[in-house]
């Protein structure tokens, strides 16, 4: 069983490697975060390495689920830098390593995600994903809701136009107006 651990800029930093192994496996098996299959170990490690100051500076909270000394996925929430956002943020990066699929690393990535979400005083999360991906199921067996398609969103790791699923949670009270 996978324990779910906050990185900090100190964490991430120590995890760099093994975080660049994650995310370039989960490129390599398909899925679509935003990177196309010729996507290498050193590119990982530089796209995890500029995340580090956004962590620092307390715009990006960063989980890492480990099992035996390893690192089996990675959720994050970035928070918005607009005054009239801040009771909202984004969950990106919602990745679990190939061979940990299916044990419910993905679900406890997300539950502890949206308790510190919850925390944070953030009242809606959203996140955009691949149209009839897996990762659909997890959303939706968590209680989000599907706002829309939209149609040739992003390119999946081959290199083929994808539509996506904008999806949103609400985490408590609805705030003032909304």
């Amino acid at each position: 069983m996978s324990t779910v651990r906050r990185a900090d800029a100190p964490a991430l930093t120590a995890l760099l490697d093994d975080l660049a192994g994650l995310l370039t496996d989960t490129v390599d098996s398909g899925a679509s975060v935003g990177f196309l299959a010729s996507f290498d170990h050193a590119e990982a490690t530089a796209w995890w390495r500029e995340r580090v100051a956004a962590v620092a500076a307390g715009r990006l909270f960063v989980w890492v689920a480990e099992e035996d000394g390893r690192v089996t996925g990675t959720v994050s929430i970035a928070l918005p830098d607009k005054p009239n956002s801040r009771h909202r943020a984004e969950l990106v990066k919602l990745m679990v390593s190939p061979t940990a699929r299916g044990k419910g690393v993905g679900r406890a990535l997300l539950t502890t995600a949206e308790r510190a979400a919850a925390g944070l005083g953030i009242t809606l999360l959203h996140l955009d994903t691949e149209t009839d991906s897996p990762a659909e199921r997890l959303y939706r067996g968590a209680g989000w809701t599907p706002a829309g398609v939209i149609p040739d969103f992003a390119e999946n790791p081959a290199g083929v136009l994808r539509p996506a699923t904008v999806y949103f949670k609400r985490l408590g009270a609805v705030p003032a107006g909304g």
